[in-house]
């Protein structure tokens, strides 16, 4: 299904529609970011694309999007945030955006690259938190490249199963937000002083 939109769009934008459709993520994009890294990391296997102009428009892509979740943030603060609360579907994930964001801190960006629709959500709530620039980019640029990589490198190897991998990831990257959140509040409760 998404492919075929995917395999459109590289006929009218070649390379750049990889970094168009990801740059633009979460605001109009109707294919999840793995599906689109994965269709680029096939592509490149099968000899449509060279891998390494598709690779780097592919993070580039991702890093672009993010980092505009991040810039909005910083700018318009509690006014971005609101506009996303204002659409229902993407409350949900705000609130467990938040919560990831309140329990782990910095290290809440490298987590939410492997959360679906999260990874959207985290640099608008970093931005209006005014973490500088310097360390969102440490934290979001060296995961973004490492999460690029991954699903690049299994479209490359198994691209012909693209949608159930897809599906795999959206439902199992929510089980290991529950799984890290209990941990977390388990380890906040043992560290809790004695009262």
């Amino acid at each position: 299904m998404y492919y075929e939109i995917l395999l459109d769009l590289i006929q009218h934008y070649g390379y750049f529609a990889f970094f168009f459709a990801l740059w633009l993520g979460i605001v109009i994009s109707p294919i999840p970011d793995e599906v689109i890294v994965m269709t680029c990391g096939l592509m490149t296997a099968i000899g449509l694309l060279d891998p390494i102009p598709a690779f780097i428009l592919t993070y580039l892509g991702i890093i672009s999007g993010l980092s505009f979740g991040y810039f909005l943030g910083q700018r318009f603060g509690a006014l971005a945030l609101n506009r996303l609360i204002q659409k229902r579907k993407t409350a949900n994930y705000l609130g467990k955006a938040e919560e990831t964001f309140q329990q782990f801190g910095h290290f809440s960006l490298p987590l939410s690259y492997f959360l679906p629709v999260v990874r959207h959500l985290v640099p608008y709530l970093v931005g209006s938190a005014k973490m500088p620039y310097r360390i969102y980019a440490t934290y979001s640029y060296s995961t973004g490249l490492l999460w690029t990589l991954i699903y690049f490198l299994v479209g490359r190897t198994f691209g012909n199963n693209i949608d159930q991998i897809a599906q795999l990831v959206t439902k199992y990257g929510w089980y290991t937000l529950v799984f890290l959140c209990i941990a977390g509040l388990i380890l906040w409760r043992i560290r809790r002083p004695a009262k």
